[in-house]
């Protein structure tokens, strides 16, 4: 549509110039004695416009010839650019495709070559990284962070990756806290250092970074409570040995991250240190906190341990086996349950209740443990027949 807007146009200018010229009766009358030269006014304005189009066409014609070195230079440049940039885009892909030994070659070619050094020197870094090969990748790093102001915090991430990978987790956290203050933090940064933690096993800072983490939605939610659980199981490690650092500890984390399998590994470290008392706070909490399905392998193995908990106040006793008593109108099936309380009414020497706790465990498909307890206390009331027979059956039972 607008090309033929433009040849109406066009047509309609050279007719308006073709009348124009027919009732132009001019003329121009150059006097330069002893010659005089008459010439139509048409013919005058025709040579005019036909001499300042071969003066702009000899003018440009002399430009060009005159620009022609540099524009070959350029156009040189422009290729060597080109080249280079190949080089660089070949060697981005050597390192994506695993080859790092050829994307060095390339990269450090590209580096030479001044395109996009800092780009050309972190692509260096890495696939040095790659290779193993320490001492240039921290060459190549120096190189980049020189090259170019922005590309230091690349720089720095590389260089805490670097130290993480040969164990040196101290220098990694140093360059992520020198990255924090210059650069701010971000979500890969925090999992670099979330693995530098690890590696020194700073339980503490790791749990602090998971749940930095977790509010982002960085990690998927079972690798997070994998590590978090990894975390606080270091953390009980490191208090092993101090009942109330352990009880203090674990009472002290949320009541999400009280998970069963913690609590359950918190009240055997404190039964091992003769904590009992505490052992059965934390075995109470938890089988009241989480859902009662007292068939999994935790929770069964927690009641198992609370039976197992000494005691040598009655009263605590007394209320061990009321607790229990609740637990098993949920379970009144449950072989675990009825065999903790037959233990718990044997330590209050109540020995009918406790006869009968057991025989209902064997009868609700509880193994030799409840032979065996069942014959002990048959054997301190001297019922010795009774007692030898659950003795045999709780042999046969461990033979099977």
């Amino acid at each position: 549509m607008r090309g033929i807007f433009w040849f109406l146009g066009l047509s309609f200018l050279a007719v308006a110039l073709a009348l124009l010229a027919r009732y132009n009766d001019g003329f121009v009358l150059l006097v330069l004695p002893p010659w005089r030269v008459e010439m139509s006014l048409n013919f005058v304005i025709l040579l005019l416009g036909g001499g300042f189009v071969f003066a702009y066409l000899l003018l440009r014609g002399v430009l060009f010839s005159i620009g022609l070195p540099e524009r070959a230079r350029a156009y040189r440049a422009q290729r060597q650019r080109e080249q280079v940039a190949r080089v660089l885009e070949a060697a981005i892909r050597l390192l994506f495709e695993g080859r790092y030994g050829q994307a060095l070659r390339r990269a450090e070619a590209a580096w030479q070559a001044g395109h996009a050094p800092s780009t050309a020197a972190l692509i260096a870094a890495r696939a040095a990284q790659r290779l193993r090969e320490d001492e240039k990748a921290r060459v190549w790093l120096s190189r980049a962070s020189e090259a170019a102001p922005e590309s230091a915090a690349a720089a720095l991430m590389l260089a805490a990756e670097l130290a993480i990978e040969r164990g040196d987790y101290v220098a990694a956290l140093r360059d992520l806290q020198r990255l924090q203050r210059e650069h701010g933090r971000h979500i890969a940064a925090l999992r670099l250092e979330l693995r530098a933690r690890q590696g020194l096993g700073d339980s503490e800072g790791v749990l602090k970074l998971l749940r930095q983490l977790e509010k982002r939605a960085a990690l998927p939610p079972e690798m997070a409570a994998a590590l978090r659980r990894q975390a606080h199981r270091e953390a009980l490690r490191q208090r092993q040995a101090d009942a109330a650092a352990l009880f203090g500890y674990f009472t002290a984390l949320p009541p999400a991250e009280q998970e069963p399998e913690l609590v359950l590994d918190v009240a055997r470290r404190l039964h091992a240190l003769g904590a009992g008392a505490d052992a059965a706070l934390l075995a109470e909490a938890g089988l009241e906190r989480h859902a009662w399905g007292l068939d999994t392998a935790w929770a069964t193995e927690l009641i198992t341990l609370y039976g197992e908990l000494a005691s040598h106040d009655e009263r605590a006793l007394t209320a061990r086996i009321a607790k229990a008593e609740a637990w098993l109108a949920r379970e009144p099936r449950h072989a675990a349950l009825l065999l903790t309380l037959g233990r718990l009414c044997e330590r209050l020497r109540l020995w009918g209740k406790a006869r009968s706790y057991f025989e209902a465990a064997l009868a609700h498909g509880a193994g030799s443990e409840a032979h065996l307890a069942l014959a002990r206390m048959l054997d301190h009331l001297g019922e010795t027949e009774q007692a030898n027979h659950h003795f045999r059956q709780a042999a046969e039972r461990d033979t099977l």
